[in-house]
């Protein structure tokens, strides 16, 4: 062990030691490392369950991969701007290093006046997003609202950094820690997260692996990745979430794969513009803190929203008699994730179909999902129910029959998370109500027993919606 004087990491939404800027300016003069991640919520949305379920598993990802380096992750709780100074004094750290909130919000400031005040030099680092620390702003400075532009502008920037390589990591002091039993984040009576557990494995090795899965087979991604029922995204959405690889690695290794011939340059580039809308998603949170409960579009604070707790219900519980919707809302119930396509036709069919509030959506998505993002959230139920920055139009609304037959035109993806369906040929799985009785009972479908008939009409809910939203035209 040194005497020399430690150098404490804040891991925050950075769960990783690859490409981790913090840590290996941290490590970069060979001072004895404390690492440190703190339960704090103060100022930031709390995580719903899924994400509570997935923070505890990386945690402990991350305690092991630095076990292997002769390190411990250091759990601490309350407001990091006392928790960060105070493990500063008690291990005589003269420096701490992070990496930037994304979403901005002051925490950075806050807790840089705190450390300072304590004699303690802080450095933060760029946060996990493609453009680092520029911010992509229209010419007089404003934040772009529109996709596109801020994607052609970004992408105008310099490339993110080269990815960083695990630094050598010097042993630091023995540190007391909270546990992970102390925190409570994983469910006990009931325990809900079996299906989680069946279908994710949270953490950095995971992730990298399956950013190398997926370059394998990416080369049909810009054709595929509307498909549910096929295995064409990368599902690296969880462990972007909380910093398990970084948006930099994940670009680099997909530029590589087009420049060696692995894949086609659209299906990357296709893939690179999702990155780039978690940017964008970002810009609109840090320009718009409150993105999670106020329409960005103030017409929108007049719409006739409907109350109604059945619908809403039935909504969340994958019973709404449209099977499409159905699958969508069980997968996401069972595995903690939703293709994104069909993130979109359930978000339509809550907010257009049933006039129901997006924010009720958002709310369900962000307790439920284990990739629920503070950006991309809020941000892109908000661009479904027309009312956000760069939106689809309210008038847009989802046929939620023809998504299914478009997007899952053999019904694989229903018959998997509506067993009760599985029988029924593909020309009537997204309609059961239009079925023969014969193919009904043949199928083994009794409708308003097995499966639910639809609680609302299509066409009349959209003409419901389109009125509605001439209302607040006027």
């Amino acid at each position: 062990m040194t005497d020399r004087a430690p150098v404490l990491v804040w891991f925050r939404d950075d769960l990783r030691l690859h490409d981790n800027p913090a840590l290996t300016a941290a490590a970069r003069d060979g001072a004895p490392l404390v690492c440190l991640h703190v339960r704090d919520d103060t100022g930031r949305r709390p995580p719903g369950g899924a994400s509570r379920w997935w923070l505890a598993q990386s945690l402990r990802a991350l305690d092991a991969m630095l076990g292997r380096h002769r390190q411990r992750l250091v759990l601490r709780s309350g407001t990091a701007a006392t928790v960060v100074p105070a493990l500063a004094r008690e291990t005589g750290a003269v420096t701490v290093h992070w990496n930037a909130d994304a979403a901005g919000g002051g925490i950075d400031e806050t807790v840089t006046t705190a450390l300072r005040a304590a004699g303690v030099a802080a450095t933060v680092h760029p946060p996990n997003l493609l453009a680092g620390t520029t911010t992509v702003t229209t010419r007089d400075g404003g934040p772009l609202r529109v996709f596109t532009p801020f994607w052609r502008k970004l992408r105008g920037l310099a490339p993110p950094r080269r990815p960083l390589a695990v630094p050598r990591l010097a042993p630091g002091p023995a540190v007391a820690t909270e546990t992970l039993a102390d925190w409570a984040l994983e469910p006990t009576r009931p325990d809900w997260a079996g299906g989680l557990r069946n279908v994710w494995t949270p953490g950095e090795a995971s992730a990298r692996q399956r950013l190398a899965d997926f370059l394998a087979t990416a080369a049909h991604y810009a054709r595929d990745r509307d498909r549910p029922d096929r295995p064409a995204t990368s599902r690296l959405s969880p462990h972007l979430r909380f910093g398990e690889i970084s948006a930099a690695e994940i670009f680099h290794a997909a530029q590589f794969a087009t420049d060696n011939g692995e894949a086609p340059a659209r299906d990357i580039e296709k893939f690179h513009s999702e990155l780039g809308w978690r940017d964008f998603s970002y810009s609109l949170l840090r320009h718009n803190p409150d993105l999670a409960a106020r329409n960005l579009q103030p017409r929108f604070d007049a719409f006739p929203w409907r109350d109604d707790e059945a619908n809403l219900r039935a909504w969340q519980r994958g019973r709404t008699g449209y099977p499409i919707v159905d699958a969508g809302m069980r997968e996401l119930w069972t595995t903690g994730w939703m293709h994104n396509r069909v993130r979109m036709i359930v978000a339509s069919f809550l907010v257009k179909h049933l006039l129901i509030d997006w924010r009720h959506g958002e709310r369900w998505f962000w307790d439920t999902l284990v990739d629920a993002d503070p950006a991309n959230n809020p941000a892109s139920w908000q661009w479904v129910a027309g009312c956000g920055a760069d939106a689809a139009p309210y008038f847009r609304i989802f046929n939620p029959v023809l998504q299914g037959e478009t997007f899952d035109p053999d019904g694989d993806y229903v018959r998997r998370w509506v067993p009760e369906l599985a029988r029924l040929r593909a020309d009537a799985i997204h309609a059961p109500w239009t079925a023969a009785p014969l193919d009904l009972a043949e199928a083994g479908v009794a409708l308003g027993k097995d499966y639910p008939e639809p609680i609302v009409d299509h066409a009349a809910a959209r003409a419901r919606a389109l009125d509605a939203f001439r209302s607040i035209r006027s």
